[in-house]
């Protein structure tokens, strides 16, 4: 399965390659070059590579599960980080009752029990609103564009592309624009003004969503042979800045701290749910590529806007900034490991 010939070497040597090239540019470029390179994937090579690839991809099938497993998945993966929060809050309160318990048995004295409960009781919780607010958009925004793409295009192929295509645009986007917004508003410090119509608009502002509609309605056009190459070169090129682009904006990150809520966040998003519902996708009649394709989107690591999501409502920086950090350098870790359990 692992020669020197398999896909799955291809995709290393791209995904390390690459993404190296974009950290060490980072380092010497001005600073607002990940900035400018993002703006224009976003408005111009997205649109450009899906309407490249949708031409070669197979629309038919069960194709309209794909976005319905995205949102299973981000819910399945809420509720486990929502117990695991509850957990530690929980934990959290029984050792400052105990900080209490002992305190009083210490001193008779009223003033001196309130003083030595202060003096021992935990002087920050590890699990504030902030963090908890990291802790969920960590676990359901996952990078499923940017690097999403190329994984999917290397190990499953282009005929399956619009099952990625489903899963990101109607999936994760829309829960990010939606459910993302909702949750850092609620846990995050800043005073935020929003209201239903902000994410309806930036669902609708997409490039990549009206590149998808134009990308299906010209299916039907046969190209020359020779734009058609052209076409799919380019989106090839597009394929390799994206992968840049995770190199410069890694290249930026400038600690890691939180390393036992990140881990955590982590092994829930990028293990324990992928292996849950991708086990549970057979009961549905789905195997071989479909069911592969769909794992490895929901294993991606948490995508760079996290930070940015935790910068703009107050949330806890440090943990989102690990989370991207090490999510990144694991999917090395879980890809083979998908391609073992779910592949065909």
């Amino acid at each position: 399965m692992f020669s020197v010939e398999s896909p799955l070497i291809s995709l290393y040597a791209r995904l390390i390659g690459w993404v190296l090239t974009g950290f060490i540019l980072g380092r010497l470029l001005p600073t607002q070059t990940p900035t400018y390179l993002g703006r224009f994937l976003f408005t111009f090579g997205t649109p450009l590579s899906i309407i490249a690839f949708i031409r070669k991809t197979n629309l038919s099938g069960q194709i309209a599960i794909s976005p319905v497993v995205a949102w299973v998945a981000i819910l399945v993966g809420a509720a486990f980080a929502w117990v695991w929060i509850d957990l530690g809050v929980t934990d959290e309160r029984i050792k400052a009752t105990t900080y209490g318990v002992e305190s009083m048995a210490i001193s008779k004295d009223p003033k001196q029990k309130a003083a030595n409960i202060k003096d021992r009781a935990p002087a920050e919780t590890s699990w504030s609103k902030p963090t908890q607010g990291s802790f969920f958009l960590a676990m359901m925004m996952g990078n499923t564009a940017f690097l999403g793409y190329p994984i999917i295009l290397s190990t499953v192929g282009a005929e399956y592309f619009g099952w990625a295509l489903f899963f990101d645009l109607i999936g994760t986007t829309v829960a990010v624009n939606i459910l993302g917004v909702a949750i850092a508003a609620h846990f995050g410090t800043a005073q935020q003004v929003k209201d239903w119509k902000t994410p309806v608009k930036a669902i609708l502002r997409n490039p990549a969503l009206w590149a998808f509609i134009a990308g299906v309605l010209l299916r039907p056009i046969v190209l020359p042979p020779q734009v058609d190459e052209v076409l799919q070169n380019g989106a090839w090129v597009v394929i390799t800045l994206f992968l840049i682009m995770i190199g410069l904006q890694l290249s930026k990150l400038t600690s890691l701290r939180n390393l036992q809520q990140g881990l955590t966040c982590l092994s829930i998003k990028m293990l324990f749910t992928p292996l849950v519902v991708g086990t549970g996708l057979m009961f549905f009649g789905l195997s071989g590529a479909p069911r592969l394709l769909m794992v490895l989107m929901m294993g991606m690591p948490p995508a760079f806007s996290t930070t940015l999501f935790a910068e703009a409502y107050s949330l806890d920086r440090d943990l989102a900034v690990t989370t991207v950090a090490l999510g990144s350098v694991g999917i090395l870790f879980t890809i083979p490991l998908w391609i073992i359990l779910f592949g065909s």
